[in-house]
């Protein structure tokens, strides 16, 4: 009923008709993470079973027509993450450990990608195409749980360190191999007959200067950047700069991906201004809902256990169960053998694996680019099994996440381990048991009054909103001068 009045209402005006479905969809999204908040899980998994709920296969809230026309979220979605990312490939720790951390992060999305082509076309013999795009997508690895949990816990050390760089990085041997992946599967559903170096690697190629233009974007960013402008004006330019790069990558056919992190890296690095990427942080959840929401409309619950359901000779169920489990399995194994050749600690060869699994935003984005190349139905059962995959991934990640930092002893396991004090007395002295309870008191009281309740995020918001304020403030205290004390020449002059 509401999809028909909705319908009716896109007939009298397109515009409505998108409002609506916008406004739903960002109502739901929002009452779907009370639910998710309660039980402790992260924002991506409501905002995606919101999309499931509202879409064609389940309430159908949301027509299919209004889907088809919001594509262009994902790109720019997908700018917002890249560009964000690119905040953590600083130079200055890149040259202290980059090597280490290449070698680690090619080795735990090769393997992960190696290991499910194996198991979809070797083992479950799907069609080349297919397995080679599902591969590709194996890699990619989503850092905002991850980084949830490390903020939660306050985690700290060489392993956090080697984990957010790693996290950094995966996204971009994922892109390169799912240029490469979907050249091939390309030139295989053309018969053959496209085969060759330069199909292959020419995507390659196009995302490299797609690379070094998201590097030109910016530096034309901190040119943009050199002159004192208001918060205002601060993010209105970057966004029309990640909105011009996003129409660029549009008309070139190729994923924003890429230079978005190129963009964000190369202006962080000659910049150094952490607070514009808190206030774009800040800005985007709205965007990052309408991307999840958006990609959960198109997922067929029902094709998961549908028996005719099926991709060359085995079930869609099937094939989602393998992906999930092996993809689980490379990611540990090729964390494994990459800190071992790196000669990390024994800490970070063993637990690192578990902090790489949950899966989102950058497979979801290039799931949906993938489904666009394969088309038809097996387009549909990409999309679906990377939508349900990450759905578990959302569930089981958070807490993989907190057990590798817990069995790395990446943060205090016990209120010794937070509140240190000394345990004897100026005098060498040992101090008593109450003694100690009360210093450790002190120091927690003294802590909290240090800390903050709000996200860098946040702060960033409420900087800009207070520096605002207070100019507004200065020009509503400025009193013009009366005849009094302005002197002769001052009399009811007003200074512009």
């Amino acid at each position: 009923m509401i999809s028909d009045m909705i319908m009716n209402a896109a007939a009298r005006s397109q515009v409505a008709g998108i409002i609506i479905s916008i406004t739903e969809m960002m109502f739901f999204g929002y009452l779907a993470t009370r639910v998710t908040k309660a039980l402790r899980l992260p924002n991506v998994t409501a905002y995606i079973t919101a999309g499931i709920l509202l879409g064609p296969y389940v309430l159908n809230f949301v027509p299919r027509a209004v889907i088809g026309g919001m594509d262009f979220i994902s790109d720019i979605a997908l700018a917002f993450i890249a560009f964000s990312t690119g905040e953590y490939f600083l130079f200055s720790t890149l040259r202290k450990n980059g090597l280490r951390v290449a070698v680690i992060t090619v080795f735990e999305a090769v393997t992960a990608s190696v290991l499910v082509f194996i198991a979809t076309w070797g083992c479950l013999g799907i069609s080349l195409p297919f397995s080679v795009v599902l591969a590709a997508l194996a890699s990619a690895t989503a850092p905002a749980s991850t980084m949830m949990t490390i903020r939660q816990t306050g985690a700290k050390g060489d392993f956090v360190d080697t984990l957010l760089q790693v996290v950094a990085l995966d996204d971009v041997v994922g892109l390169v191999e799912y240029s490469v992946a979907i050249s091939i599967a390309a030139a295989a559903m053309s018969g053959g007959k496209g085969v060759s170096a330069v199909s292959i690697f020419r995507p390659v190629l196009l995302n490299f200067c797609v690379l070094v233009l998201g590097g030109l974007f910016g530096v034309l960013l901190r040119l943009f950047m050199l002159r004192k402008h208001s918060d205002d004006n601060r993010l209105i330019i970057v966004l029309s700069l990640l909105f011009a790069f996003c129409g660029i990558c549009a008309l070139l056919g190729v994923s924003p991906l890429l230079g978005c992190m190129s963009f964000g890296m190369v202006y962080i690095n000659i910049s150094g201004d952490e607070k514009l990427f808190r206030q774009l942080n800040y800005f985007t959840p709205p965007i990052l809902l309408l991307f999840f929401v958006h990609s959960g409309l198109s997922f067929n619950l029902s094709a998961l256990t549908d028996k005719g359901s099926r991709i060359g000779t085995a079930s869609l169920l099937t094939v989602g169960i393998v992906y999930f489990v092996v993809r689980i399995a490379g990611k540990y194994a090729g964390a494994f053998l990459g800190c071992r050749i790196t000669g990390k600690d024994a800490a970070v060869s063993r637990y690192l694996g578990l902090a790489l699994i949950p899966q989102a935003g950058v497979a979801i984005g290039l799931a949906m680019m993938g489904a666009r190349t394969l088309g038809g139905s097996m387009g549909d059962a990409l999309q679906t099994i990377i939508l349900a995959s990450s759905v578990l991934y959302e569930l089981v990640g958070p807490a993989c996440a907190k057990a590798s930092l817990y069995l790395s002893h990446s943060y205090p396991r016990s209120l010794e381990d937070r509140i240190a004090v000394d345990e004897k007395t100026p005098e060498g002295a040992p101090k008593t048991a109450a003694e100690l309870l009360v210093e450790r008191i002190q120091a927690i009281q003294e802590e909290i009054r240090t800390q903050t309740d709000l996200t860098p995020e946040e702060a960033a918001f409420e900087e800009a909103a207070q520096e605002h304020y207070d100019a507004l403030l200065a020009r509503a205290s400025y009193k013009e001068p009366t005849q009094k004390n302005a002197g002769p020449r001052m009399h009811n002059r007003r200074i512009m």
